[in-house]
């Protein structure tokens, strides 16, 4: 009788570690960790949620705790550590020498599910160069093999085998060409919005948090197919469909990437071309997930990020190198004077009473289910009304 032997990779155990200051968001981001976690397929071996009293410039803390948590990751035999804070690529070195383990943080497993998410060459493009943009300072950072579904990617196959400042001049080229190759990307859609706006059609941009439901609103909208599941980060390039909302009103409807707390600012770069479709759009229909506890910390989010976009609108590849360096400061940040629908979706999982108080806390909003149907009709009459405004 022949010998069964199991081929199939185990997932990565993974040790994750939050720092809690008391902010209002702190659960939010814990919840988003571990969601990020399962989506890179990881196992959850513990979820450590501490309070720093000392800060030291080694570890980010005192390195008695330090020391504590990387025992306790070894002994739960994690494969690796798993970080919600971005620690500075020294810090990372000495978390890994310290605990013998790899050490990524919340920036990497963003880009890594980016990269299984990339399908189209537009996509791996701007990945690739996110890729990059984050690992060029870590490059004696330890390589952990998360990538069993894609590959071909400097970063996603571990260190190379040149000197460190070889492959340094060899990333720096690689970013360069990039640049230039997206760059070529955002002219070619620029041409195709002079067309559309030749044909006078209005665009209607749908934005929001990652797994809101902006695809499956898009597809119950349009008819279209673009792939919606209960994963985040399921869209990565902005998908334009036709959709007519009242007789003699037709726009087009344009899907765009999900928005995350902290999310990577070379992903915000490297995605503009995509992004931009957003910042440029005339209505935006701001989508939100009723059934997430901290909806404002959400809605707060998106439009912080179409801000950063806003404040990037217009730039070329060199320009964007620096573009959004001080948009920490509140007075330099600009203003979204785009016309905004503000959609509560998924109250088919709340009360009506529930509902209700949301609508209080958003006015102006419209309460729907994609899944049910409920209230699509009601944003489309909006949709139209707001078109048939703008167009007087």
């Amino acid at each position: 009788m022949r010998k069964l032997y199991e081929t199939k990779e185990k997932p990565k155990k993974a040790f994750l570690v939050s720092i809690i200051t008391g902010k209002s968001n702190e659960d939010a981001m814990c919840r988003e960790l571990e969601e990020l976690a399962k989506t890179l397929e990881l196992e959850i071996a513990a979820h450590e949620k501490i309070r720093v009293r000392e800060k030291t410039a080694k570890f980010g803390m005192g390195s008695g705790k330090a020391e504590e948590l990387s025992n306790k990751a070894v002994e739960m035999q994690a494969d690796l550590l798993v970080f919600d804070w971005n620690p500075s690529p020294s810090q990372q070195r000495n978390w890994e020498e310290l605990s013998g383990l790899p050490v990524v943080d919340r920036q990497e497993i963003i880009i890594r599910i980016f990269a299984r998410r990339a399908i189209t060459r537009e996509a791996e493009l701007q990945v690739r160069l996110a890729e990059l943009t984050y690992f060029l300072p870590r490059l004696t950072h330890k390589y952990v093999d998360l990538s069993r579904q894609r590959g071909g990617r400097y970063g996603t196959k571990g260190a190379g085998e040149t000197k460190l400042e070889t492959d340094r001049r060899k990333i720096e080229k690689q970013i360069n060409l990039l640049e230039k190759e997206i760059d070529q990307v955002r002219k070619q859609r620029k041409t195709q919005r002079g067309r559309r706006e030749h044909n006078n059609i209005p665009v209607c941009a749908i934005v929001g948090y990652t797994n809101a439901g902006k695809s499956s609103l898009l597809n119950v909208l349009t008819g279209a197919d673009v792939l919606a599941e209960d994963k985040l980060f399921c869209t990565l390039d902005a998908v334009t469909r036709r959709f007519q909302s009242a007789p003699k009103v037709t726009v087009l409807l344009t899907d765009t990437v999900g928005f995350i707390r902290s999310l990577p600012h070379s992903l915000i770069k490297a995605f503009h071309s995509t992004l931009e479709e957003a910042s440029l759009a005339d209505i935006l229909i701001h989508i939100l997930d009723v059934s997430e506890p901290d909806i404002e910390g959400n809605y707060e989010t998106t439009i912080n990020v179409l801000r950063e976009l806003s404040n990037m609108k217009g730039l070329n590849a060199d320009e964007l190198k620096s573009a959004g360096k001080n948009t920490d400061s509140q007075a330099e940040k600009p203003s979204i004077d785009i016309p905004m629908i503000t959609v509560l979706n998924k109250i088919d999982r709340l009360s009506s009473g529930d509902v209700e108080e949301l609508q209080n806390r958003f006015p102006d909003s419209v309460a729907v289910s994609v899944k049910n149907g409920i209230g699509l009709d009601t944003l489309k009459e909006k949709i139209a009304d707001l078109i048939r405004k703008i167009s007087r």
